[in-house]
């Protein structure tokens, strides 16, 4: 091993030797040094050889010569660990922990410091602690494998590596198992069900990212195996990166740009298959630094594919990525934005394509199916995307056009969004030829306007003339069927009247010129107005006098109610003379009978 690379255990080691007189022999002169990454160690041949075959050999090779300096190069663990094997050797106790145990494996290994040279050696030792107490605790086996990062490939020969990952995997899933069953409870109906307390079983996460990264991903891909939930490893993957990618903004531990560039490709790799196990922000996350580190297509196009699938819960910020490219012009990445979009569209292309065999379709998805949800959600979010991006003076009209149209024409159901960043766009580019304003003025649909987007548009000057006269067009046609459905008359009338304007405005609308006919249009709008106002006046006059008309029947029907009554009255009267409660009626048929009835009776 390098010298630089354990400098800390030179230092240990030169203070131990110095010590060398509290566990070696004080009377008997030494007659054999060791040398380990520069340190030397005066010591006795016969101590080492009754346990080390290794130093066994070397002396009986050269037992001609008398072999006093003995240079052990690679040694696995450096000078500290044959410190604590040379006190082995010469019968003192030392404790071993879950810090020195894997490198004690290794060095009894190389040393060969096993049960054909002397029982109960410090390999059987080693060996047994970490069977019985290091693999039994989740912890202790992750500190271990930490340890063998510097112990490779050794380690993995002697199995120390695979032991300590399979520990940890099925430690984790016990806990998680055990975890459930601890969360399971009778509800009052007497079922059994899982609670929705919090699981804290995933304790270990944190524990997991002081791995490197080879060694973290041997552990992650044993979990899945295990069966540990794909939430648990999602946010152990993004625990891990956290650490790994953050430490060099803050100055920690700076790592090189392959090295991050590696962490962040494993970690793609090792991402969960099912949805929503990683936080869509997390996802939108490893995609920037993918393309800051300038990471592999493959790992690019895995990303924008997981994101396009759940593309439907993303926010404007997540969508807003700079562009990382030094010869880009634009501000934001709009082509990784775009690829996204496309993922999306064919995730619901499939999702539409996905037919019963035999023909028959059961079941139609309606307005408010998952998918045509998550199809107007995406439209918003891409209409404000647009209106995002659309001041950046150096975005190209192919892209902004490629963008809006990445989406299903039945996607948006209002095209206000739309028309608002097309208006954006205009007034930020005001350079444009006709031509290229008419191909993005295209992509509106006018009559999917509201009426106050119409209006806007309509006195828009930004917009092209063709535009201006659909959109008028349009809002005539609006007002027409307004009135329309305000008269009175015959239901079979309206369509009659407005399918001969349509032909008299078109044929109109083809024998004049542009700007007469947007004059003309203009003039015939206003006028539709007013008219308008006039039939509203109208229907609530009309109104008043239904009020009115109703009231009088109502008094007209008691009035004759009152004469009847007075009638019958009068027929019933036996002593000939007229009754002081009769009534007053004003009616003249009452006034009539009453004069008739007073002749007879005298």
């Amino acid at each position: 091993m390098d010298l630089h690379l354990h400098q800390p255990h030179i230092t240990l080691a030169k203070s131990s030797r110095y010590r060398s007189n509290e566990w070696i022999f004080r009377d008997v002169p030494s007659d054999i040094t060791i040398e380990v990454s520069g340190v030397t160690f005066a010591l006795h041949k016969f101590p080492l050889v009754s346990r080390s075959g290794r130093i066994r050999k070397i002396v009986s090779e050269n037992r001609e010569a008398t072999i006093s300096r003995v240079e052990l190069l690679n040694l696995p663990g450096g000078p500290e660990t044959f410190e604590l094997a040379a006190k082995f050797c010469y019968g003192n106790n030392f404790e071993i922990t879950p810090s020195n145990v894997a490198q004690l494996c290794c060095i009894s290994d190389y040393l060969e410091m096993t049960e054909d040279f002397s029982n109960d050696n410090l390999g059987s030792r080693a060996d047994e602690y970490l069977n019985y107490i290091v693999l039994q605790n989740l912890e202790m086996s992750v500190e271990v494998l930490q340890q063998c990062e510097n112990l490779l490939p050794l380690a993995d020969e002697l199995k120390i590596v695979p032991r300590c990952i399979d520990a940890i995997a099925s430690k984790a899933c016990v806990e998680q198992i055990a975890s459930s069953f601890s969360r399971l409870e009778y509800s009052n109906s007497g079922r059994l069900h899982m609670s929705r307390q919090k699981c804290e079983s995933d304790w270990w996460i944190k524990d997991l990212s002081v791995l490197r990264i080879d060694l973290y991903q041997r552990v992650i891909t044993a979990m899945k195996h295990r069966g540990v939930r794909p939430e648990s490893i999602g946010e152990s993957l993004m625990n891990y990166a956290e650490n790994k990618l953050t430490k060099k903004s803050n100055g920690q531990q700076k790592v090189g740009h392959n090295q991050e560039r590696l962490v962040v490709e494993t970690i793609v790799g090792l991402l969960p298959v099912e949805k929503l196990a990683v936080p869509l922000s997390c996802l939108f996350g490893l995609l920037r630094s993918a393309m800051m580190l300038e990471c592999s297509v493959a790992c690019r196009l895995d990303l924008e594919r997981r994101i396009g699938s759940q593309l439907d819960i993303a926010t404007l910020d997540d969508l807003l990525i700079p562009s990382f490219r030094h010869d880009s012009d634009t501000l934001f990445d709009v082509d990784t934005v775009h690829r996204i979009l496309v993922n999306f569209s064919q995730l619901d292309d499939s999702c539409g394509d996905e037919e019963d065999p035999d023909g028959s379709v059961f079941e139609s998805d309606g307005l408010d199916s998952p998918s045509e949800t998550a199809l107007f959600k995406v439209s918003k979010l891409v209409d404000n995307y647009l209106a995002e991006i659309a001041p950046d003076g150096n975005l190209k009209i192919s892209k902004f056009i490629a963008i809006a149209e990445s989406l299903p024409a039945h996607a948006r159901t209002v095209h206000d969004g739309l028309y608002r960043a097309i208006d954006v766009y205009l007034k930020a580019h005001q350079g444009l030829s006709e031509l290229d304003k008419k191909r993005i003025c295209k992509l509106i649909d006018f009559q999917k306007l509201s009426p106050e987007a119409g209006a806007h548009a309509a006195q828009n000057e930004r917009l092209p003339l063709q535009s201006i006269v659909q959109v008028l067009y349009i809002e005539q046609l609006r007002l027409r069927n307004a009135l329309f459905c305000s008269e009175l008359g015959d239901i079979h009338k309206p369509p009659v009247q407005q399918q001969s304007w349509r032909i008299n405005s078109g044929a109109l609308s083809a024998a004049m010129s542009p700007k007469d006919n947007y004059a003309s249009l203009r003039r015939e709008n206003r006028e539709l107005k007013l008219e308008l106002a006039r039939l509203r006046m109208r229907l609530n006059d009309l109104e008043k006098e239904h009020v009115c008309m109703k009231r009088n029947m109502e008094k007209s029907h008691s009035r004759k109610f009152m004469s009847s009554f007075s009638k019958k009255i009068s027929k019933l009267n036996l002593f000939g003379h007229s009754s002081s409660r009769e009534s007053t009626s004003p009616s003249r048929n009452s006034q009539r009978t009453d004069s008739k009835l007073t002749v007879r009776t005298e």
